[in-house]
């Protein structure tokens, strides 16, 4: 390009936000709240990493030292271990169940409006307050729960104590939350499958779960992608369930995940560090540290995904 080229083009360039300029002023205050609000705090951790500091002195870089002690840390390791199995006991029921009523959904079912309504109704419901209700519905002394128990005879649960029912809890109150959000995406997948494809598997003699894993499944697989690899960023960032649940339930253990720390989540001990125990640089490699296992985690399951759909 010569330099008579790139002048005009440099003089429309002006122009152009010259005349634009309305629409320009229109979107800035976006711009404006992503950088101050989102771009500078995100690179603000990186250098927040490498430092010690309590938020109110002097920062003492120690390179490398926060890294050091993350991967000594067994309660980093046990809250990862939290956040993994949190994740399997809640996604895996979460997308099946949405595949189901999504189905059911798509068939000649009356009062379908009313049922995508209630269905992603759970999805819209503040965190806090189910978190606040399923408390109480698993509290161990007049929880419902453990109410319909005694009427049918049993032993109350101590849904809150032992490690494995406290993930229990929080994996059954994610999957409430999240199975009718993906239930109206795989809905809108459905109704994107060509009918002829049915009509001719039933002409060929195909019967429903044959239809459900040749049709249905290979052209769903795009989507069923889309929601795992949602399903996994949400999941390892797992907080407000057991701060909340825990904070109104088990004392003195909002910060903590409740006994045993067996609901101690990855961002959960991020929160407890940074903002409890005023140990913003520890945080900050917390928080990193979880971002590259989301992108590691999401890799994976976007290559399995991806490997599968080719070989079918």
């Amino acid at each position: 390009m010569s330099t008579r080229q790139v002048g005009a083009h440099a003089r429309r360039s002006k122009g152009a936000l010259r005349s634009f300029w309305p629409q320009y002023l229109a979107i800035s205050p976006f711009f404006v709240l992503f950088l101050v609000f989102m771009l500078f705090p995100v690179l603000f951790s990186v250098v927040l990493a490498f430092q010690k500091w309590d938020g109110l002195g002097e920062m003492e870089f120690v390179g490398l030292r926060n890294f050091e002690f993350l991967l000594k840390d067994s309660l980093f390791w046990l809250s990862l271990k939290n956040t993994f199995l949190i994740w399997f006991m809640s996604t895996v029921p979460t997308l099946f169940l949405a595949l189901v009523i999504a189905n059911m959904l798509n068939s000649s079912v009356r009062f379908t409006g009313f049922y995508r309504i209630a269905y992603f109704v759970p999805n819209v419901t503040s965190v806090v307050a189910v978190a606040i209700f399923f408390g109480s519905v698993f509290a161990t002394n007049a929880g419902l729960i453990n109410v319909i128990l005694g009427w049918l005879g049993a032993s109350p649960v101590q849904w809150l104590v032992n490690e494995w029912t406290i993930k229990l809890v929080i994996a059954t109150l994610i999957c409430w939350q999240w199975t009718g959000y993906n239930a109206i995406i795989y809905l809108a997948g459905l109704q994107a499958i060509p009918t002829e494809l049915y009509e001719a598997a039933k002409i060929d003699g195909a019967g429903p779960v044959q239809t459900f894993f040749r049709i249905t499944i290979p052209q769903l697989r795009p989507i069923i992608l889309f929601t795992v690899v949602i399903s996994t960023i949400n999941g390892m960032q797992t907080f407000t369930e057991p701060q909340v649940l825990f904070s109104s339930n088990v004392a003195n253990s909002a910060n903590s995940g409740g006994p045993g720390s067996a609901g101690l989540t990855a961002i959960l001990y991020f929160y407890r560090e940074a903002f409890n125990n005023n140990d913003y640089g520890y945080g900050a490699a917390i928080a990193w540290a979880v971002f590259l296992v989301i992108l590691l985690f999401t890799a994976i399951n976007w290559r399995l995904v991806s490997r599968r759909a080719r070989a079918s």
